[in-house]
């Protein structure tokens, strides 16, 4: 089989412009039946409620991925660099391409629910009999491990590992920009041309040129801007809780034996624990909207509401608070109680730091992507970016969101008069 195809193939692509694939194995990759299946599910999962532009796909971001990890790759060959290791190539972009193949429909919700983890599905799909196995074991036999061990951080040449996940990666680079174009903030674009050009392979990991620290910054700056503006905002937020209590309280139904009228198999195959990878290839998101819609009739009412809110965009209010009272939040879950709401689910408390990750953590810290973002100096020294840019120490502090307040606005009016004041000055309804 020839390794290269005939012609190169071009994706035209509206974050990177083109997108260039010449070897026949990502092709084969791009392919197959689950890596389709990604255009399938939302790159931002419930971030369309908010910013209706937000429709774009896992699909076309990890081509994304491969695209600018595959630019990087080629200014190294092309500088010569011998701490590059070459034989790690292909390697590299196809981990790139495929480091997202396991992310399930609106895929932070549903890991919460049921514990599953996109990353472990990652390496299922790529090691158990699935068209992608077949296709990377045309490689090797032992090909789809060594894409595994990229992903799972365990490969020998952390160079490699870098590539696709640190502080300054292919993955962050594509989802900043192609979220930032999909929404429409433009506060979230940098430039990445200069980023490219000032990265360098040295000593076994990626470091940046010194002179590249502004180019860094303004990166950092603009990851930022993304995290407080689209990724935590606040009725993305409320749309998240909702989905999340659909999958809690079917989950809640199912295993309290509860007669669904409508249950369709992957789901059910979900509730059980149990999922095969011909069973994860179908969930999907038009699957899980189908779901909700036939729920929306389900004699449980709760789950037909919660359904509705979610199909309709008829989303949870919130009220901000700086720090929160527990004793009042109790007194609050029992008011809800004697209006005969559930206050498990009526009511949600939203802490904005549970989120992913931190906009940059200087070295010594530990994780995923932990290592920092290291500047190299014209004598080889290097040093943490965190050590010479004020702007990065400044936006690297923990920047603690305040507490949000979630609750079915419409369901306590209908109640007001039967709460008690400073539960309604709680919700703005005094």
């Amino acid at each position: 089989m020839h390794h290269e195809l005939p012609e190169e193939k071009v994706f035209k692509d509206p974050v990177h412009k083109s997108i260039y694939v010449k070897d026949r194995i990502i092709w084969n990759l791009i392919n197959t039946k689950e890596f389709q299946r990604l255009r399938r599910i939302r790159q931002l999962g419930t971030s369309y409620l908010t910013f209706h532009g937000a429709e774009h796909s896992r699909f076309s971001h990890s081509l994304g991925v491969y695209e600018i990890t595959r630019r990087i790759i080629s200014q190294f060959e092309r500088l010569g660099d011998s701490d590059w290791p070459k034989e790690e190539r292909l390697t590299a972009l196809c981990a790139s391409l495929l480091h997202d193949v396991g992310h399930g429909p609106f895929s932070h919700s549903i890991e919460a629910v049921f514990d599953t983890h996109h990353e472990e599905w990652t390496c299922r799909l790529l090691l158990e009999d699935t068209e992608l196995n077949r296709v990377l074991r045309g490689v090797s036999d032992d090909f789809p491990e060594r894409i595994v061990s990229v992903i799972r951080r365990t490969h020998e040449k952390p160079i490699v590992v870098s590539l696709v996940t640190s502080q300054l990666d292919a993955d962050r680079m594509d989802f900043l920009l192609r979220d930032a174009y999909y929404t429409g903030t433009h506060y979230g674009t940098f430039d990445i041309d200069r980023i490219l050009r000032v990265m360098r392979p040295h000593k076994g990991r990626i470091v940046v040129k010194e002179s590249g620290m502004h180019a860094v910054e303004d990166y950092l700056m603009s990851r930022y801007q993304m995290y407080w503006q689209v990724y935590f905002h606040p009725v993305t937020r409320s749309s998240e809780i909702v989905l999340r209590q659909i999958f809690r309280r079917a989950k809640e139904l199912y295993r309290g034996g509860w007669r669904f009228d409508s249950l369709l198999e992957p789901l059910k195959r979900l509730f059980d624990g149990e999922m095969t990878a011909d069973d994860y290839f179908r969930l999907d998101e038009p699957l899980v909207q189908t779901q909700f819609m036939m729920w929306t009739d389900e004699k449980d009412p709760l789950l037909a509401d919660l359904c509705r809110r979610f199909l309709h965009r008829r989303l949870y209010k919130y009220t901000t608070m700086d720090e929160p009272d527990e004793a009042l939040l109790d007194r609050a879950r029992q008011a809800l109680l004697d209006v005969g709401l559930n206050p498990s689910y009526h009511l949600e408390i939203d802490y904005p730091y549970d989120l992913p990750y931190h906009i940059y953590r200087p070295g010594g810290d530990s994780g995923p992507g932990a290592q920092p973002i290291l500047l190299l100096g014209e004598h080889d020294e290097l040093t943490d970016i965190a050590d010479r840019s004020e702007i990065v120490r400044s936006i690297a502090g923990i920047h603690r969101g305040r507490h949000h307040l979630y609750y079915p606005e419409d369901m306590l009016l209908k109640h007001r008069d039967r709460l008690p004041s400073d539960i309604r000055r709680l919700i703005g309804m005094a």
